[in-house]
């Protein structure tokens, strides 16, 4: 289909979102073109304002507006765990659910040597650092269920155990071979109420 070329280069950078394919950006490109042009500027702006204003906490890796996020500035929140969890979207979910107070850490990844990604990618020395420094009582590994992230909790599972704290995973009550984030709230509760020793 030829589409004039203005609407050619929104579908095409619509393409750019994960889980956008042709069929969906057509979709979504047809909306933005019945929308009020202030709907779509307000969109444009809070996607440019995100991108300006977000970064990443110093302390955790979790996405912030300030040199620390709300998590770990919180102190309220119980000092004594940490969760590490992959991605900042995994934070999130796992805020969802209402079950974990403690703190975070985020990898930004999980060890995959065919992707170039092995522990010095992972700033496992901050974590380390952190555990030592805040004296941390239990590490909960909360890494997807696929071979990627089986991986690094067993890799951060050998070398977390010389520090004489309590190292968990969260319970396989998500599919294997799924994202954290695709989780529901119960499935996700019920993961961390079950997680042991490993």
């Amino acid at each position: 289909m030829a589409y004039p070329g203005y609407l050619k280069r929104l579908v095409e950078a619509l393409t750019r979102f994960p889980g956008i394919g042709q069929k969906s950006a057509q979709r979504i490109a047809f909306y933005l073109l019945s929308c009020s042009r202030e709907d779509v500027v307000a969109i444009a702006r809070a996607m440019v304002e995100a991108k300006d204003k977000l970064g990443f906490c110093l302390t955790c890796g979790s996405l912030a507006e300030a040199e620390q996020c709300n998590y770990c500035s919180d102190t309220r929140r119980e000092q004594s765990m940490i969760c590490v969890v992959q991605e900042p979207r995994d934070v999130l979910v796992l805020e969802r659910t209402g079950q974990y107070r403690g703190l975070y850490h985020v990898l930004h990844g999980a060890l995959s040597p065919l992707d170039g990604i092995g522990p010095e990618e992972l700033k496992l020395d901050r974590l380390i650092k952190r555990i030592e420094d805040k004296g941390i009582s239990e590490v909960i590994i909360a890494t997807n269920p696929n071979v990627e992230g089986d991986a690094t909790a067993g890799y951060l599972a050998r070398l977390l155990n010389p520090l004489s704290i309590r190292v968990t995973r969260i319970a396989f009550g998500l599919p294997v071979g799924g994202d954290i984030e695709y989780a529901d709230d119960l499935t996700l509760s019920r993961a961390l109420d079950g997680r042991r020793e490993i």
